[in-house]
C-alpha cells in the first residue's frame, strides 16, 4: 500500500479528517474513476481491496501480509464478484462494505487513543453527518437532500398553514364553546320550565319564545299575549300581568 504514509490522529478531529479523506479517495474510485476502478479490478487475479487514503487518493492492492494488520483491512475478493454482477449492483457492494471499512478504522483509532463516550460519540455524530458511500453511489443522497429540501418547505407551509388552521380552529372553538354554553342554558330552561303554562294562552313553554314573569303572582306569560317584548321589558322594574294589575285598579 505505498500510497499511504504513517499517520496517527490522535483527536476527534484528526480522526473525522481521516475518515473524510479516505471517504472521498473511495467515492472517486466508485465515481469519477469508475472505469479506472473497473479495469484494477481483475477477476483473473488474487483477493483484492479497495483502499481509501486521508490524502484523499486510492489503490486497489492485495492486502496487507502482516498479521495483525497495522489497520483494520478493507472486505477481500472484491474482484471476484465484479463479472457476475451488473456493474450498478457490484459497485453497490462494494460501497456498503467501504462504508464499513470506514468506520471500522475510524473506531479502531478511538478505541486506540482511549477515547471516552462523550468522544465516540462526537465522532459519530460528526460521520454520521455525511452521506454514506452507498448512498453517494446509488444516488440516495440527492434524493434525500431533494426530500429534505421538500420536507422542509413543506413544514414552513405546513407551519403557515397550520398557523392559520390555528386561529380558525381558535375562533371556531370559541364559537362552537359560546353555542354549546348557549344550547346548555337553553336546555337547562327547557327543563326548568317545560311543565309551565302561559298564565294566558295556557300553552306549554318553549325556549325560542320570549316569556315575562309576573312579580306579584309568579306566573309566566309569553310576550306576545301581554304586549310585552324583550327591548320594552327591559325597562320594566317590576312586571305585573294584566289579571293582577286589574286586581289593583279594583280592589
Amino acid at each position: 500500500m505505498d500510497g499511504e504514509a504513517p499517520y496517527n490522529p490522535r483527536t476527534v478531529e484528526e480522526v473525522f479528517g481521516d475518515f473524510k479523506g479516505r471517504r472521498s479517495a473511495m467515492i472517486k474510485a466508485l465515481t469519477t474513476d469508475v472505469e479506472e476502478f473497473y479495469q484494477q479490478c481483475d477477476p483473473e487475479k488474487e483477493n483484492l481491496c479497495l483502499y481509501g487514503f486521508p490524502n484523499e487518493q486510492w489503490e486497489v492492492n492485495f492486502p496487507a501480509e502482516e498479521v495483525p494488520p497495522e489497520l483494520p483491512e478493507p472486505a477481500l475478493g472484491i474482484n471476484f464478484a465484479r463479472d457476475g454482477m451488473q456493474d450498478k449492483d457490484w459497485l453497490s457492494l462494494v460501497a456498503v462494505h467501504s462504508d464499513a471499512w470506514l468506520l471500522a478504522v475510524s473506531f479502531y483509532f478511538g478505541a486506540r487513543f482511549g477515547f471516552d463516550k462523550a468522544d465516540r460519540k462526537r465522532l459519530f455524530d460528526m460521520i454520521n453527518d455525511l452521506p454514506t458511500i452507498f448512498e453517494v453511489v446509488t444516488g440516495a443522497a440527492k434524493k434525500q437532500t431533494k426530500e429534505r429540501s421538500s420536507v422542509s418547505n413543506h413544514s414552513s407551509s405546513k407551519s403557515k398553514s397550520n398557523s392559520k388552521g390555528s386561529e380558525l380552529q381558535t375562533k371556531y372553538s370559541k364559537a362552537a364553546q359560546s353555542k354549546d354554553v348557549e344550547e346548555k342554558v337553553l336546555e337547562d330552561d327547557d327543563e326548568e320550565h317545560g311543565e309551565t303554562l302561559c298564565g294566558a294562552c295556557g300553552e306549554n313553554y318553549a325556549a325560542d319564545e320570549f316569556w315575562i314573569c309576573c312579580d306579584i303572582c309568579e306566573k309566566w306569560f309569553h310576550g306576545k299575549c301581554v304586549k310585552i317584548t324583550p327591548a320594552r321589558a327591559e325597562h320594566i322594574k317590576q312586571y305585573k300581568c294584566p289579571s293582577c294589575s286589574n286586581k289593583r285598579a279594583h280592589p
